[in-house]
């Protein structure tokens, strides 16, 4: 079992807006979705490209490099080029804290 980790506060991230994130020795993109926070590998699995930075629109978030979308909710890639999903973390928030649980 991992670990939690404060990675930001509510305060830092907007409804529909994502931020890059630092646990755990990984980059992890952190996503608002209507007051509900998500968490998935901060890089893309076609050519690494950063996912915070994307185009969120719902629940997906397009790459801002080639174009592949993923489910922000379970890091699926539900349009190519990526060949696989993006990892996803569980999130908590604890106060007015966002904490994502990693590996030690």
């Amino acid at each position: 079992m991992g670990e939690f980790v404060k990675v930001a506060t509510v305060a830092e991230i907007a409804r529909g807006e994502a931020k890059a994130v630092e646990a755990g020795g990984k980059t992890i993109a952190l996503f608002n979705l209507e007051g509900t926070f998500y968490a998935i590998d901060d890089t893309c699995t076609y050519e690494g490209g950063p996912l915070s930075e994307g185009i969120v629109v719902g629940t997906e978030v397009t790459c801002p490099w080639h174009g592949a979308v993923f489910d922000i909710t379970s890091g699926a890639v539900l349009a190519s080029p990526a060949p696989r999903d993006a990892a996803r973390y569980t999130v908590r928030v604890n106060g007015e804290d966002i904490e994502v649980e990693v590996e030690p």
